[in-house]
């Protein structure tokens, strides 16, 4: 049983973000400070990644824990109320960025995808893989 009533859940719900989250903006304030340059929420590319860097080939996904399932065996028995419904729809968002990772990858584009508690808590590891990304992609594309 819920302990709230569903009009307060559906507030909460209604205020939750699928872009410009706070761990999105964070990761896209940093990149551009650093000079990088990029597309935010990019409809052309598939999937809308958070992030692209579409010369290079680069999509960069910033992924809330729990809407995308992170430990998702272990953590699957902790939702308590609308069961049914949350495990459907959770098990389908990691079966959905499995398949935006395999095209975009067959398309030769680069994926990569932080869980938003990496962004708050490691911005600065994020950045630097990205950068070795970017970096790796210039060299090659001067070659």
């Amino acid at each position: 049983m819920d302990r709230i009533t569903p009009q307060q859940r559906s507030k909460i719900m209604g205020a939750i973000r699928s872009t410009n989250t706070k761990d999105e903006v964070r990761l896209a304030k940093a990149l551009w400070h650093l000079g990088y340059r990029y597309r935010k929420n990019n409809r052309t590319v598939f999937g809308t990644p958070d992030l692209t860097f579409k010369k290079l080939k680069i999509a960069i996904f910033v992924d809330s824990e729990f809407f995308h399932g992170k430990d998702w065996e272990t953590q699957k028995d902790r939702v308590k109320t609308n069961t049914e419904f949350w495990q459907k729809k959770i098990e389908r968002n990691i079966q959905r960025d499995v398949e935006v990772n395999n095209f975009l990858e067959s398309q030769n584009w680069k994926v990569i995808r932080f869980w938003s508690h990496e962004i708050e808590k490691k911005l600065e590891d994020c950045i630097a893989v990205i950068q070795q990304e970017i970096t790796l992609l210039q060299t090659q594309a001067n070659q």
